[in-house]
């Protein structure tokens, strides 16, 4: 298993590192659709369809990313969308997480298929109109997330349960806490802070998403990475809550040794529409 997994993490790092560093948005902007396609056969299949409907809602998925592209939407604020998808994730999320797992089923299958494909479209927009800002900028915003996950993981297993008695969401995913997600927080601010102090002294041409927050001062940037922190851990929670009501431990197997795309990009669903939110409106 650690094989395949170093192995997964080596192709796919042979194929994203090149595509962020290309001069030009485009070989990143296809590298991330395909990733959006599989993930949108995976949410197919985890909602019931067969494989041709999944692909056909891989297809729309691809069709409204290349038709944003087209219409020029990379390059635009977007500020009205970013807020309807931010407010979207924020109350949408609280409720389902609220319902459970027993409530998913229960929610019609057509619009579970239409959220998800506006959810990954909304992510590929988000994603490629970061990179089009700048490498640092989104690279800032990824690595929020990975900060979050890891620091997560050492903190929950170092600390787990012993501040408190209850598991954060036992009934989706049994292995998290409460301890974990402080220590997920505690990571992303500590990021935060260290990478607007590096832009500065620097210089960074492009500013990242913690300078762009820090320029509205301290408290602009602890509140935000308290935020994309907090929105990162329920975009795993969801993926977990539909997991688990589908009967699946992984999204699919597309990624050896990891499961699939959906489990990989969970956490990057949310955080990158709101990140974009954040930059249009507060920075």
């Amino acid at each position: 298993m650690l094989k395949q997994r170093i192995i997964t993490a080596l192709v796919l790092l042979a194929i994203l590192l090149p595509a962020l560093f290309y001069p030009q948005p485009l070989a990143f902007a296809a590298v991330v659709l395909v990733l959006m396609a599989a993930a949108a056969w995976e949410w197919g299949r985890l909602n019931g369809c067969s494989f041709p409907a999944s692909l056909a809602l891989a297809a729309v998925c691809v069709g409204l990313c290349v038709a944003s592209w087209l219409a020029g939407w990379t390059a635009r604020p977007l500020a009205l969308l970013w807020t309807v998808a931010a407010g979207a994730w924020v109350l949408g999320s609280a409720a389902l997480l609220r319902a459970g797992v027993a409530g998913w089923p229960h929610i019609p299958q057509g619009l579970r298929l239409v959220a998800g494909v506006l959810g990954l479209w909304l992510a590929w927009l988000a994603a490629v109109q970061a990179r089009t800002i700048g490498i640092n900028f989104l690279l800032s915003v990824m690595a929020l997330v990975w900060m979050a996950d890891i620091a997560a993981y050492f903190s929950g297993r170092a600390f787990g349960l012993r501040f408190t008695k209850n598991k954060l969401a036992p009934s989706i995913s049994p292995g998290k806490s409460w301890e974990g997600v402080w220590g997920g927080v505690v990571g992303v601010l500590c990021l935060g802070a260290a990478w607007a102090a590096l832009d500065a002294h620097w210089g960074a041409a492009v500013p990242s998403f913690y300078s762009r927050l820090a320029g509205q001062g301290a408290w602009m940037l602890v509140l935000g990475a308290l935020f994309m922190a907090c929105m990162s851990v329920v975009g795993d929670l969801v993926e977990s809550l539909v997991k688990r009501s589908a009967g699946a431990k992984d999204s699919s197997n597309l990624l050896p040794g990891h499961g699939g795309v959906l489990d990989r990009v969970d956490a990057l669903l949310p955080t990158l529409p709101l990140a974009m939110m954040l930059t249009v409106l507060v920075a």
